[in-house]
């Protein structure tokens, strides 16, 4: 497969294979063509898909970048800033094309909303940049709801090896569709509530609670470094205030900050800052560090919660 043609820069289509050789023909010849071409070639795929993309390119896999998607991309919303942006950025001066499937069977229906707003905003965080990412989706074992927003995610979609224009594509309606209400959670803990003078100690009480529940080493040293961004945020941005809970949730504890604010921009966190930018890191290190991180912004107010594996 050769990159899709477009009179613009960015190209994103989406890949639809059944079974592996489906995947082995829509993957290494765009792998190979983009080696033939000299661009930079990065693949970041699930584990299984990784060792079989190696196996295949044999020689070639040497000069290919390679990333464990279910790792580096296990938060949706590190992907953008962790992985492609990443690799994007570290060759300014020509095309790069990668390989990203962020979206596989196994994914949990807590995860999905923010992958699908992940292939969403790919488009407009690469808007004018000289690079290609190809989205592979398993079509025989994902849900067609998953298709579905694919089509809406994806200017451009080959499946059986035809390319079409997607008659869909609409990613602005798939963030705001995928940005729910977080529900409450059955056996939280009751919110601490925050201003400007607590935010030591709301600080102090997270890193205690987490410990209770079973966080340890650097995962509570994480803990400890998100809450005390998010806090903060809600002070300098999120009306001066905020409320804090934090519980256990299976093997993970939450962390869930709510304040007053607005998320305006919805690549905010999943954006890399300027060099020279002062402050507004804040939900970017949240992306980093967590395992997960669901936001529901609007007008009332803002709900960030952070999932750390125990």
């Amino acid at each position: 497969m050769t990159a899709p043609t477009s009179p613009e820069a960015f190209v994103h289509p989406a890949l639809f294979y059944r079974g592996e050789q489906e995947y082995l023909n829509g993957t290494v010849p765009f792998i190979r063509d983009g080696l033939k071409t000299g661009e930079p070639v990065a693949v970041a795929v699930p584990g299984p898909n990784l060792a079989l993309l190696q196996e295949a390119l044999d020689e070639d896999a040497t000069t290919v970048h390679f990333v464990d998607m279910t790792t580096a991309g296990r938060n949706p919303g590190r992907i953008i800033p962790g992985v492609l942006r990443a690799f994007a950025d570290a060759h300014p001066k020509t095309r790069v094309r990668i390989i990203g499937e962020p979206i596989w069977p196994g994914r949990s229906s807590l995860e999905y909303p923010a992958c699908a707003q992940h292939e969403a905003l790919i488009n407009p965080a690469f808007r004018g940049r000289n690079a290609t990412i190809l989205c592979p989706y398993d079509a025989d074992r994902l849900d067609e709801q998953v298709l579905t927003d694919a089509y809406a995610t994806h200017p451009v979609v080959v499946s059986r090896g035809h390319q079409q224009p997607s008659p869909s594509y609409a990613p602005g309606h798939v963030v705001e569709r995928y940005n729910l209400p977080l529900s409450p959670t059955e056996g939280a803990a009751e919110a601490h509530v925050f201003g400007v003078d607590e935010l030591s100690a709301v600080r102090h009480f997270a890193v205690e609670r987490a410990a209770r529940l079973g966080l340890s080493g650097t995962r509570l040293e994480d803990l400890a470094l998100v809450v005390a961004e998010l806090t903060t945020n809600s002070v300098v941005h999120g009306g001066g205030s905020g409320a804090m809970r934090v519980w256990a949730e299976g093997s993970q504890v939450v962390c869930e900050v709510r304040d007053r604010g607005h998320i305006s921009d919805p690549l905010a966190g999943r954006r890399p800052p300027a060099l020279d930018q002062r402050g507004g890191r804040g939900l970017l290190l949240a992306h980093l560090l967590a395992d997960l991180v669901r936001i529901h912004t609007g007008p009332d107010g803002t709900t960030i919660r952070c999932y750390m594996a125990c």
